[in-house]
């Protein structure tokens, strides 16, 4: 397993990534980064740790919306030829979310801070 480091709202973080795996890490880590960005651009919350949670629950709402489409999309016949784009993510790539997050959660709580 390798070790990257990673900046989130300007703050480096050491993240265990496994192999192969190094972009996927890196996108998560900028997609998490934006949302936290636009939060605190924002200007109503200021504190990291509510920045953090506000970030995670956004993205929370991202994947469940995801889900509820991809699942009203599998009880409507689908077109002969759907673009790729249309393709909602499986099953396996939410639990891979879900670890990536809860080994996130892991990596933060190491040094005692959240963010």
């Amino acid at each position: 397993m390798k070790q990257i480091e990673v900046q989130i709202l300007q703050q480096s973080y050491l993240l265990a990534c496994p192999d192969g795996q190094e972009s996927r890490l890196l996108d998560a880590v900028e997609r998490v980064d934006t949302a936290m960005t636009r939060i605190r651009d924002a200007g109503k919350v200021r504190a990291r740790e509510r920045i953090a949670v506000l970030a995670a629950l956004n993205l929370a709402f991202e994947v469940a919306d995801r889900d509820a489409a991809a699942a009203q999309a599998a009880a409507q016949p689908a077109p002969a030829a759907a673009p790729i784009s249309a393709v909602a993510p499986t099953e396996q790539d939410t639990l891979r979310l879900q670890s990536l997050l809860s080994r996130l959660d892991q990596a933060l709580g190491q040094d005692g801070q959240l963010l």
